[in-house]
This record gives C-alpha cells, sequence and structure tokens, in this order.
C-alpha cells in the first residue's frame, strides 16, 4: 500500500536510533523502508539515527505533526508495537536547559529542547507528536535487529502510512498513553 497523494499539513517521521546497538536501530531502518516508499510532498521521512538536538533545530521549520519512530522498552514480547500519542503541552519550555549531549537525547528532551529552542525563536512546535514503538529484543553491541523486531518493520511501516492518512491508526493497531497501554503480541 502506498499513500494516495492527499493533501494535508506538513508532517515529519523521524527514525531515531543507533544501528551498532541491535534492536535500537528499529526507528532508522523502519523510516529508510518508508522512505521508499511513495509519500505526498508534505510528509518527510529522516534518519535521525542519534542527532537529536538536528531534530529540534529541524522542527523549527515548522510542522504539524511529528512521529518519532525508535525502540521503545515497555515490558511487553519483543517485536511489540505501540503508538503513543506524546503530550504537546509538555513541549514547553522546562525552567532548566535540557543536557545537550547529541548521542544521548531521548524524545523527552529532544521535546523539551524544542521547547526552549521556540520560546526564543517564536516558532511554534508540532502541533501532534505520536511515537511509534518497538519492543527491543536487545540493545546490546552488535549490528542488525532481532528476528521478532525485523518481522515488527512492514507492519511499523504500515501503522505509520495510516497515522499520517488518517490520523489514527487502524482498529488491529496498538495503542499506548502516558497513563496506560493496550497492545499487541509479537507481530510477524
Amino acid at each position: 500500500m502506498s499513500l494516495s497523494p492527499w493533501a494535508g499539513p506538513r508532517a515529519l517521521v523521524a527514525g531515531i536510533g543507533n544501528i551498532f546497538l541491535g534492536d535500537d536501530g528499529f526507528g532508522v531502518e523502519t523510516v529508510r523502508r518508508l522512505a521508499e516508499r511513495d509519500l505526498p510532498g508534505h510528509v518527510e521521512a529522516v534518519d535521525i539515527g542519534v542527532r537529536g538536538v538536528h531534530l529540534a533545530y529541524q522542527l523549527l521549520d515548522g510542522y504539524d505533526t511529528l512521529v518519532l519512530v525508535d525502540a521503545t522498552a515497555r515490558g511487553e514480547a519483543p517485536g511489540t508495537l505501540y503508538v503513543i500519542e506524546h503530550d504537546v503541552g509538555g513541549a514547553s519550555p522546562s525552567p532548566a536547559a535540557p543536557a545537550l549531549d547529541g548521542h544521548r537525547m531521548t524524545p523527552d528532551t529532544v521535546l523539551a529542547l524544542l521547547g526552549t529552542l521556540c520560546a526564543g525563536t517564536g516558532a511554534e512546535p508540532p502541533r501532534r507528536v505520536l511515537v511509534v514503538g518497538c519492543e527491543p529484543a536487545s540493545v546490546e553491541e552488535g549490528i542488525g535487529l532481532s528476528a521478532p523486531v525485523s518481522r515488527a518493520v512492514p507492519e511499523a511501516v504500515r501503522l505509520i502510512e495510516e497515522l499520517l492518512e488518517n490520523g489514527e491508526p487502524g482498529e488491529s493497531a496498538p495503542r499506548a498513553t502516558a497513563a496506560g497501554i493496550s497492545t499487541r503480541g509479537e507481530t510477524g
């Protein structure tokens, strides 16, 4: 399935992770596969890897929707996918500036930095922030995804396409919030 050429607000899909730490490369691989698809002109798919500061500055260009794709350990079976709605209100500037360690910036740190940058520049943060996460089997040193995480990549691409086209994942999609989570088991 490829996305129809529907028009919509600007969206950025950012693959996060370190390809040298096994399943931590999930976001990078998923975005690589998504970028091979026929995406509408208002959707960008970018391999951010470990460059969280770069992501924060890129978001100053103005996006309505941000989809972060990352390995997300929440205690379920490896390969379990999650769709997590991030509280956009949390992107406002925090009293303490986030630490700028480009190789250890979590999505929360990136969004806190973005809030600080927006306050200083007058730019607007994304209206909606989603995380498409996958439960890793291993984030030990090594290149390549584990079998369950590798099998989850095509399903994650499908979920992202649904989120971008419809604003919501299909009925079979897992969903999560900060308060609770419902998931589907290993994909494949």
